[in-house]
């Protein structure tokens, strides 16, 4: 079978722009030529297969190589974290009364992909509380949520590659919901395998409480996102079993798309490229499964 194209003009032209001047201001022209030069080495030797998420995790090891760590987000990650906490139970009360829980969660874990350092610069917290305020109103495909309602019914495990910070806090109401749906089921969330930007790792995990409502394990890699020959054997094993998986975020759609399994994709469009790719506008939430693209 044919690698999958995951490399697109638009992807280049966005990473050209966020990194060919990402570099500490007093560093030395000599410097900042060489790191220049070696963006474009890393963006010109890229293959067709590479997906954004794993070119920049190239340049970020170029970055750590030439600069050391550019930014820490610990304590980015432990405020949205504590911020999703303090508003877990409103949330998690909400979802139980709706008349449809599973829905209801769905569009909460659809504005929880709002906290994304990395297709922002800065994510608005009066925004998010917002968007969450207006969860009911987000449209979901009907025919795919019902798809995913009898997946889980009859499903014996279930994989959820999550994304970001505070996010899996609204990852957690869902998988409760699906659990009460399906009491057997077995539930593996996977994070990344090491820090990438605001992408929750084991840490985040923890603080939140996620280990409370399923096994948790790291992917092994530091790409944000999920490409299945990068990760850990261990995290592999576990989606290749998995009956259905939960997707969070548009980077783990971008490496894992067409990959022939089971997967349902749970996103916002945050970016140039997703919009053109959907035809929606900008923020939009998107519920997809993988046989349907």
């Amino acid at each position: 079978m044919m690698d999958v194209v995951r490399l697109h003009p638009g992807c280049m032209d966005c990473l050209l722009k966020k990194q060919i001047g990402r570099y500490p201001e007093d560093v030395s022209d000599e410097i900042k030529i060489k790191y220049k030069q070696r963006v474009l080495e890393i963006l010109s030797e890229a293959k067709r297969s590479m997906s954004a998420p794993e070119i920049v995790a190239d340049i970020y090891a170029l970055q750590r190589e030439m600069f050391g760590v550019m930014r820490d987000y610990t304590e980015i990650k432990r405020y949205f974290n504590g911020l999703m906490l303090g508003i877990e139970d409103e949330l998690a009360k909400n979802v139980m009364r709706a008349d449809d829980p599973l829905l209801m969660a769905v569009q909460y874990a659809i504005c929880g992909n709002y906290i994304d350092f990395a297709a922002m610069e800065t994510v608005d917290e009066d925004e998010l509380k917002k968007r969450l305020g207006t969860a009911r109103d987000i449209s979901v495909d009907a025919k795919t949520l019902d798809a995913m309602r009898d997946d889980i019914k009859s499903a014996r495990t279930l994989s959820v590659i999550t994304d970001n910070c505070g996010e899996i806090v609204l990852d957690k109401i869902l998988v409760t919901v699906i659990k009460q749906m399906n009491p057997n089921i077995k539930v593996t969330f996977i994070v990344r395998g090491f820090p990438v930007i605001n992408d929750a790792t084991t840490e985040d995990a923890e603080q939140v409480g996620l280990y409370d409502v399923a096994e948790v394990i790291g992917n092994g890699s530091n790409i944000g996102g999920t490409c299945l020959h990068r990760i850990s054997d261990e995290s592999r094993r576990v989606i290749d079993a998995a009956d259905i998986i939960i997707s969070k975020g548009q980077a783990n759609f971008e490496t894992l798309y067409e990959c022939g399994k089971n997967i349902y994709y749970i996103f916002m469009c945050k970016c140039a490229l997703f919009k053109e790719r959907f035809n929606v506008p900008m923020f939009t939430g998107m519920l997809i499964n993988d046989k349907d693209l």
